[in-house]
């Protein structure tokens, strides 16, 4: 089931939405749940609130899944590009946003999660708690890893936007401390790439891979557990980050 619920985003005191997937049975039941939060939450779940048309389909795979979890999909500021700012860790793309991205990161490690684990019956430790989005989203999950850590042990890092900031990027991962057991799954597809010679075969020479692949090996010097994976044929899109979720729960959580 579906829950939607009001929260103030307080970096800018203004209403988001959040999105929350309960187990169907949850009322009837006891048990304790992991939980994943997601960056872009009313493009999760289902088409009719998804910004073009078409979600991640996750509600369909968990119904199904056979493990089972709390998701809160987290929705950004819909206004102009008040989602570059919000999602924007460094610098932004827009001069007339700001990089609010640490702003948010405090947003839901101080307010949401601690209402989520109050109000949910959740495991709320970081061992059973995830962090997962696409694009800027996916830069989110990303840094959410390399400066949440305390809070995150695993991240769905899904076609990350990290060309423009792969320096801050780099020289954050190199200083921060990320525990061993931290699971990243970071993916890209060959459509998107930038710099791919043939977007129908495997990537190993575009620009997105190669850095990707920086990110890979600077997880595994800090003995954390990367995984790469490039869709071939995939787009920036929901219809192919849907693809992906079966992929990355897996990953992430098995």
């Amino acid at each position: 089931m579906i829950v939607k619920r009001n929260m103030i985003y307080s970096p800018k005191k203004s209403n988001r939405m959040l999105h929350i997937y309960l187990p169907d049975d949850y009322y009837e039941s006891e048990e304790r749940y992991p939980v994943m939060y997601f960056f872009d939450g009313h493009n999760l779940f289902t088409d009719e609130d998804a910004t073009y048309g078409k979600s991640w389909g996750m509600k369909k795979f968990l119904d199904h899944y056979d493990k089972k979890f709390i998701i809160v999909g987290m929705e950004c500021g819909h206004e102009g590009y008040e989602r570059l700012g919000e999602y924007s860790p460094y610098c932004c793309f827009r001069k007339e946003e700001k990089p609010m991205g640490d702003d948010t990161m405090r947003w839901i490690v101080e307010e949401i999660k601690p209402m989520i684990d109050k109000e949910y019956r959740t495991w709320s430790h970081r061992e059973a708690t995830g962090i997962g989005g696409s694009s800027m989203g996916g830069i989110m999950a990303l840094y959410a890893l390399v400066h949440y850590n305390r809070w995150f042990s695993k991240g769905a890092c899904v076609s990350s936007a990290i060309g423009y900031c792969m320096d801050h990027l780099m020289k954050d991962m190199k200083e921060s401390e990320i525990h061993p057991d931290t699971r990243a799954f970071l993916s890209w597809g060959t459509r998107e790439a930038w710099g791919i010679k043939d977007p129908d075969k495997m990537d190993d020479n575009s620009n997105t891979y190669h850095n990707h692949k920086k990110v890979e090996e600077m997880f595994l010097k800090k003995q954390a557990m990367p995984y790469l994976y490039c869709q071939i044929g995939g787009n920036h899109c929901e219809a192919d980050w849907e693809k992906q979720v079966a992929i990355f729960m897996d990953y992430l959580w098995k």
